[in-house]
């Protein structure tokens, strides 16, 4: 499947705080809030949603094209990229900036406040699908990022009659009622968590039923913990989430949702089939700490999802 990715291309700097976000807020004080929170941990990681996203779809056999923008610090990272299996001809280096950086803490219960510094993502408004072989893509994956560039993009693959799937999440803030409204529209598929999805309804205007049946495909909300829910044209999946052996890093789990998904779409899987492949692609992503420390042959992938779910043989194509 020729895949396109668009997205943010970060350095993750992801720190652990030893006790509970709750526990530090006066919800009584949240008009002057002042927090500072001591960390015992921090790493360095490679991130950002577009390269997650493409690095995952490179682990489940597909060689996905990541169209972004990126700083005078990225060589090292861009090497890594290409040697999984990612085609980094589309990301354009700006010698003059450093590439973006998303700084998280995570406390015990799994909550993160993070921040997030652009940099060099934010010339990826100047980069275009009008300048590639529209015809020969497949798909577009629209995921974080300049939200110039996002808006650009949606109304790009429209204008070209390219499917995409529509991935706002973290830049719903920042992104107008009606930029968002227009992404839906042409969307093929809608991908965002449960809270996300409030957000959505919130920035829109539009009721929940509304949201649900603008993707001309299928709504995919992702739940945590209780797996994910699929609205596609009248009927409902329930999709489980796969149980970790242990539990290290949530940073990317979304992200490496998205690509089990549509690496289960390609291979023309059902709904529930390709969904439950995002589940256990989630699930290595949550092993390990940083959004791409895990990895797993197709074989692997294949023998664990049948631990948990019966596909009928139907996975055997993906090997």
């Amino acid at each position: 499947m020729n895949i396109i990715v668009t997205g943010s291309i970060a350095y993750d700097y992801l720190m652990t705080f030893p006790g509970f976000f709750a526990d530090c807020i006066l919800p009584d004080q949240l008009a002057r809030i002042s927090l500072s929170f001591l960390v015992d941990e921090m790493r360095r990681q490679r991130g950002g949603c577009a390269a997650n996203v493409a690095y995952n779809l490179a682990l489940l056999g597909e060689r996905p094209r990541v169209m972004a923008t990126a700083g005078q610090d990225f060589g090292e990272y861009r090497q890594w990229l290409e040697q999984q299996g990612v085609d980094t001809t589309l990301i354009r280096d700006e010698p003059d900036l450093f590439t973006a950086s998303f700084f998280v803490n995570t406390d015990q219960r799994g909550n993160q406040i993070a921040s997030f510094y652009t940099g060099a993502m934010a010339r990826a408004r100047e980069l275009s699908l009008h300048d590639l072989e529209t015809d020969e893509i497949d798909l577009v994956v629209i995921s974080p990022n300049d939200p110039q560039a996002m808006v650009k993009y949606a109304a790009e693959c429209q204008e070209l009659g390219i499917p995409y799937l529509y991935d706002p999440s973290q830049q719903i803030v920042r992104l107008a009622g009606q930029d968002l409204r227009e992404g839906l529209e042409g969307c093929s598929l809608l991908v965002v968590n449960d809270y996300e999805f409030e957000l959505l309804r919130e920035k829109t205007g539009l009721s929940v039923a509304a949201i649900r049946r603008t993707p001309s495909r299928a709504c995919v909300v992702t739940l945590g913990v209780e797996g994910a829910r699929i609205w596609a044209k009248g009927t409902t999946y329930d999709i489980p989430a796969v149980p970790p052996q242990r539990t290290e890093d949530p940073t990317g789990i979304g992200d490496a949702f998205r690509a089990g998904l549509i690496k289960g779409l390609a291979l023309g899987l059902s709904w529930e089939l390709a969904g439950r492949m995002g589940a256990l692609a989630a699930t290595y992503a949550l092993e390990q700490t940083g959004p791409q420390s895990h990895r797993y042959t197709l074989a692997d992938f294949a023998a664990r999802f049948r631990e948990h779910f019966d596909d009928g043989g139907a996975l055997d194509v993906l090997l």
